[in-house]
């Protein structure tokens, strides 16, 4: 290996999974779990996350974790963050949910023009922002940018936010509505007002209100193409142009939304497991049920599995990236399945525990109920949704054209 080999391996370790910044953030999110299953009711019942949580994620650096280093950040591998969220989402998904798809955003913010970055760090780079990327505003060009209005949903954590991404079509003379011309649009908390109706069955904590835009003018410079996302070829990596920074975009936002999901079937594992060890039925110890015994090793193992496969999926993608390549897209379509559909695998294993733990798992109060119920209400988000990603993919195996520009 040559010097500047080994130099560049080292410079890729301190940035990855076993580094010690890693393990410093993996163990502050272990000693942050009994708090977070203590404020998990409160979370739920404020219908947002508290902000003492919040806090204690901005102590702990995990909003750092893939914000860029010229703005105070740690520019970590995304298997550090996503080992992080699972972490969180052992004791509280919807603060895991928040975490994710909040502090995704600081990725994000990077492969803007850097003005952007400016705008909203300048002062302050601990400033968060929230989404709703659905392309339902309405945009009007004008000199220098655009007007934009609309009413976007499921912007979650956007109480802790002081600006947010919002999706929309820039509409031409010939094509008034056509998704090649899907931009972000980052607009400031001065220009929009949030509408509190978050009112659902699950992952109530996420605070996921809507919010309302009317007639704000967008500077050119906060708007980011999707298809320079899709490109990896992007405004902000004339500064950013760390490997991290040269993932598709879509790769990296979907994984906070199903890493929720993932770490949320480890905890229901973890109650289901106290649960069989003091449950009798009849006579019986529920622990001693083979059935019961093999349903626990089937849920353990299903969630090695797609962990190491989340893992490795971006394991892949960073080496192309570290090596200047392309990622290929049949590889890209295939990662946008498996993380899919990790929200249906762990809804099916999650409802089977919570079968088999008896009458006792549907009072109100149940942890197993709550967990379930989050892991349900996460289906609800379109990166979640695995039938057109399994229909494309399928397709690409028998040969046809990728026809999903967000993989």
């Amino acid at each position: 290996m040559t010097t500047s080999s080994a130099a560049a391996l080292s410079a890729a370790d301190s940035y990855s999974l076993g580094s010690a910044r890693a393990e410093s953030l993996l163990e502050a999110a272990r000693a942050l779990g009994p708090t977070l299953r203590a404020r998990s009711a409160q979370c739920r019942a404020e219908r947002k996350v508290p902000a003492e949580t919040i806090a204690d994620f901005h102590a702990a650096g995990f909003f750092k974790m893939l914000q860029p280093e010229q703005w105070g950040g740690y520019a970590m591998d995304p298997q550090v963050f996503y080992s992080v969220g699972l972490e969180v989402a052992r004791h509280c998904m919807s603060s895991a949910w928040v975490l994710g798809v909040v502090a995704v955003h600081n990725w994000q913010l990077a492969v803007f023009d850097d003005r952007a970055a400016a705008d909203v760090w300048g002062e302050d780079p601990s400033v968060l922002i929230s989404s709703s990327y659905a392309p339902v505003g309405k945009v009007t060009p004008v000199e220098g940018g655009y007007r934009l209005s609309g009413r976007w949903s499921f912007s979650s954590g956007s109480e802790h936010c002081q600006w947010a991404f919002l999706g929309a079509v820039v509409p031409t003379a010939d094509a008034p509505f056509d998704m090649m011309n899907y931009r972000t649009f980052l607009v400031p908390a001065t220009e929009y007002r949030i509408v509190d109706n978050w009112d659902v069955v699950g992952l109530q904590g996420t605070g996921s209100h809507d919010i309302v835009v009317e007639d704000a003018f967008v500077p050119e410079h906060r708007t980011h193409r999707s298809i320079d996302g899709y490109k990896c070829d992007n405004p902000g990596n004339a500064v950013n142009d760390a490997p991290l920074y040269h993932l598709p975009f879509m790769q990296v936002f979907v994984r906070a939304v199903c890493t929720a999901s993932l770490g949320a079937l480890q905890g229901a594992l973890d109650d289901f497991v106290e649960v069989a060890k003091t449950r009798r039925v009849g006579p019986n110890i529920m622990s001693a049920d083979p059935t019961v015994r093999r349903l626990a090793a089937e849920v353990k193992g299903s969630i090695e599995e797609m962990k190491l496969t989340m893992l490795r999926n971006f394991d892949a993608m960073m080496n192309c990236t570290r090596a200047g390549e392309p990622i290929p897209v049949e590889d890209r379509v295939r990662y946008r399945y498996d993380s899919a559909v990790v929200a249906d695998r762990c809804l099916e294993l999650s409802g089977r525990m919570l079968k088999a733990a008896g009458s006792g798992g549907i009072r109100v109060g149940s942890d197993l109920l709550a967990r379930h119920l989050d892991i349900l209400a996460s289906q609800a988000h379109v990166a979640n949704n695995s039938l057109p990603f399994a229909d494309n993919m399928g397709a690409v195996l028998f040969g046809e054209e990728n026809r999903d520009f967000a993989v």
